[in-house]
């Protein structure tokens, strides 16, 4: 990750959740400084993503001890303390809400990829991630995902050449988008084609491509385009595939699976931030 942009980031999210200043605890603690210590207690089982984020959203308001003990990677259970952190109580309360909803989200995902993971049991076969992230929040959830055990896909538009079905249908057709990148791109940039069928993937091979994707087709089907494509063309498939259905797409020959639903409906794993006394 880019820790430039990604302290960029922290600091716009503590300043929209701490405005003008922490009225409550300015009221309650004045100008006392007063340590004291919190950990992450995880609240169910997973895989934790994001604990260095989280250290790095306390470094943002003050200098803090933050210790810990579950690393991101790593498996965790409900009621495994997963770091602790030691600092004046106003920046612990500051921190606490920005922190959380990093970890929680970034652990949730990084613990759906590796379920994902898991459940295709392809060696072959990489999970990928998509575009569909929350706005602000992309570096983060494709961060998670490597944790988890996936690969990502595209950053953005600006860092690879992807033509999808509204690309080709707007231009005409395949070949043309083709020869129009390849005479303006340089030699290092390779072109990938979104395809639904059997004629479009020929289509795309003998235009040149680096890479297809075989978009919102049945295991069957993409076995059966999979035989048309050379050895030396990257494949990929992606649309309508689900937990529930992803074991029936190991062993199809696809060298990606990139799955959407790791990052665009995640539901945060449950982690808690307690005051420890002592």
């Amino acid at each position: 990750m880019n820790i430039l942009a990604v302290r960029k980031k922290i600091a716009q999210f503590l300043s929209e959740d701490i405005g003008t200043g922490d009225t409550c605890s300015s009221v309650v603690f004045g100008n006392e400084v007063l340590e004291k210590e919190a950990v992450f207690l995880a609240k169910e089982n997973g895989i934790v993503a994001g604990i260095d984020i989280a250290r790095l959203v306390f470094e943002e308001l003050e200098h803090s001890e933050f210790v810990v003990y579950i690393a991101d990677g790593c498996s965790v259970k409900q009621g495994d303390i997963i770091a602790k952190v030691r600092a004046d109580v106003k920046v612990l309360l500051a921190g606490e809400r920005v922190a959380l909803n990093l970890l929680q989200r970034m652990s949730s995902i990084a613990s759906m990829t590796k379920l994902a993971v898991e459940i295709l049991g392809d060696s072959k076969t990489r999970i990928c991630d998509t575009r569909k992230t929350v706005p602000g929040l992309r570096i983060f959830d494709k961060a998670a995902v490597r944790i988890g055990g996936g690969y990502n896909h595209r950053m953005g538009l600006y860092d690879a050449l992807m033509l999808k079905d509204n690309h080709i249908a707007f231009s005409g057709s395949i070949t043309n988008s083709i020869k129009k990148l390849r005479s303006q791109i340089g030699h290092t940039q390779k072109i990938e084609v979104e395809t639904t069928t059997k004629s479009q993937v020929l289509e795309a091979v003998n235009a040149g491509v680096d890479i297809i994707m075989f978009d919102n087709c049945t295991p069957e089907e993409v076995e059966q385009m999979q035989k048309l494509v050379p050895e030396h063309i990257i494949t990929e498939c992606s649309g309508s595939i689900t937990l529930e259905n992803l074991y029936t797409y190991a062993n199809t020959g696809v060298d990606y699976i990139s799955l959407g639903f790791l990052t665009h409906s995640v539901k945060s794993l449950d982690i808690s931030f307690q005051a420890v006394d002592f």
